[in-house]
């Protein structure tokens, strides 16, 4: 089950994004580090009702943030569609235990279908450019790689920025 995630929840998924991060680390995938991402964000995503948690027998196993509110790091591309009607997707974790089993497939899917529900005209969203598996995954699902961004805090490397136009 896809629900909207409370304050009780953060430590949870705190916990998921932390194995997520230690996880790619292994991988030589810097994409996640200690600061980021953090408590503070996952408080301001449940204060605007945009953090998402999927539970599998009444455990957290994943979660997502789906936003309307777009990054100043996200200016420069050149987006397929209209700034004002664009959903936006950050922190989309499976803990590394529960991952290659469709899991985020099923918290993709519930985003693409809010956004469609809810009228809005594209999904936007960064991975990073190390992580090829996301990259793969995202091009699965008809995602368009349209530039790069840079957040120096997390790495000295890229992340690309992708859209699905509905």
């Amino acid at each position: 089950m896809i629900r909207i995630a409370e304050e009780k929840d953060i430590d949870c998924i705190i916990s998921i994004t932390k194995a997520c991060a230690k996880a790619m680390i292994a991988n030589k995938i810097y994409q996640w580090n200690e600061p980021y991402p953090n408590v503070a964000a996952f408080k301001n995503d449940v204060k605007h009702n945009e953090l998402y948690a999927l539970e599998i027998d009444s455990k957290i196993i994943g979660s997502v943030v789906i936003s309307t509110f777009m990054d100043s790091e996200y200016k420069p591309i050149k987006w397929l569609t209209s700034t004002n009607n664009a959903i936006y997707i950050h922190r989309l974790a499976v803990h590394p235990n529960m991952q290659g089993k469709g899991y985020a497939q099923q918290l993709m899917n519930f985003a693409e279908q809010f956004t469609i529900d809810n009228n809005y005209s594209s999904i936007r969203l960064d991975t990073f450019s190390k992580n090829k598996r996301n990259q793969k995954f995202y091009e699965l699902r008809g995602y368009k790689k349209l530039g790069d961004i840079h957040f120096p805090k997390q790495s000295e490397f890229p992340f690309h920025c992708y859209e699905l136009v509905f």
